[in-house]
């Protein structure tokens, strides 16, 4: 009882394991709710955070496929080069016949014709020229053409029998022959024409005067290619190159033109026979660069052979002065006005390209150099590295 009188109350006895089980089960509770606050707090905070690191990813994952997709590309380029060699020799005669047709154009235009029409008597021109010269000179360069073949087979089948005498000479006709190499059949095959050779140039003629007749349409179309941050310069390049291989063919012709007069007029002089074929053949082996007026000394010196050892060294004296004073004189005046390449890039492009695809890249050798020797100038030595260089048609 307690001091007033009243009973005490009765205490219920706890067990202690209910008693931890209790507290246990109430610290489990407030941990779990104070945990799910924690959470739903963090979780409202996260979406801009994820949003972030979303975008992020998507971000890189974009620029790793973009530039996964052009070092795709570039390695694809060698590979359809390769496979698409013909064609682009194709594209690249057509664009020199379309810039042929301009030159000759020019003159009409200075009287101011329209272009139209302009492009059409050049057109004619062309045609009248080659058909007139196959007109008039045609038989006549055919017979000295198979005069000079069969003078060459002579000559060398004299030279192999002087060969054989020997037992060095005898060696080396063997290697000769085991290398396949005629040298007589040089010039024919150089001058050969096939179906498939006759058909490419039918098309390239074609596509010359589309080009020609709307060289803008083709720009254009080539520039959209290009995102339209690029474009400018993309234009840019082409107008350069455009320019540089006008430049270039101009001053081609005017050389050949040189070379077939002072090499046909060298043999006249020495007595050999049929001149205009051997200077027909001096003036279209020089659109070769350096190891044309080589191909075109072969001919002329076998035929020398049939006519004794006096007119052989005369030949060789009259190639070699025509050749110096080519590379002395008549190259670097015209180059100075027209386009200069280095000639140890113009011919280390020679070699490389007729080893790589064969003769017929070696006849438009030189016009690809310029192409890429003017885009590398243009794009990374101008336009990157930001050094002054000039470019055809620009004063330097």
């Amino acid at each position: 009882m307690t001091m007033d009188g009243a009973p005490e109350p009765k205490l219920r006895a706890i067990d202690a394991d209910q008693f931890d089980a209790t507290i246990s089960s109430g610290l489990a509770r407030y941990a779990k709710t104070t945990t799910s606050q924690i959470i739903s707090s963090s979780r409202a905070e996260e979406p801009p955070n994820a949003k972030v690191k979303e975008l992020s990813m998507q971000t890189t994952l974009g620029e790793f496929s973009k530039r996964a997709a052009v070092l795709v590309a570039f390695a694809l380029v060698p590979v359809l080069v390769w496979r698409l060699f013909d064609v682009i020799l194709i594209l690249i005669g057509a664009g020199l016949f379309a810039i042929l047709i301009e030159v000759v154009a020019e003159p009409f235009r200075w009287v101011r014709l329209p272009k139209s029409l302009a492009l059409l008597l050049s057109g004619i021109v062309i045609a009248c020229v080659i058909i007139g010269t196959g007109y008039l000179f045609g038989t006549r360069i055919a017979e000295q053409m198979d005069e000079v073949i069969r003078r060459a087979q002579e000559a060398q089948g004299s030279i192999v029998v002087s060969l054989e005498s020997s037992r060095f000479g005898k060696a080396l006709v063997s290697h000769i022959q085991a290398a396949q190499f005629p040298v007589t059949e040089i010039a024919a095959r150089f001058f050969s024409v096939s179906t498939t050779l006759l058909a490419a140039f039918v098309v390239t003629i074609f596509l010359g005067i589309y080009v020609a007749a709307q060289p803008v349409v083709y720009r254009d179309g080539v520039i959209k290619l290009f995102p339209p941050h690029s474009r400018a310069r993309v234009g840019e390049t082409i107008e350069a190159v455009a320019n540089a291989l006008r430049f270039w063919l101009f001053g081609q012709l005017i050389e050949m033109a040189i070379i077939a007069i002072l090499s046909g007029l060298a043999v006249w002089m020495i007595g050999l026979p049929s001149p205009i074929a051997l200077g027909i053949i001096a003036g279209v082996a020089e659109f070769v660069p350096y190891l044309g007026p080589i191909i075109a000394a072969i001919p002329a010196v076998l035929v020398a052979t049939t006519l004794g050892l006096g007119a052989v060294i005369w030949t060789l004296t009259a190639y070699m002065f025509i050749h110096q004073a080519e590379g002395q004189l008549i190259m670097p005046i015209i180059q100075r006005r027209m386009v200069y390449v280095p000639p140890a890039l113009m011919l280390a492009s020679i070699i490389t390209l007729t080893y790589l695809f064969g003769l017929t890249a070696a006849i438009f050798a030189a016009p690809i150099t310029v192409i890429l020797f003017v885009t590398v100038n243009k794009l990374y030595v101008r336009d990157s590295l930001g050094e002054p260089v000039a470019l055809p048609g620009e004063d330097s």
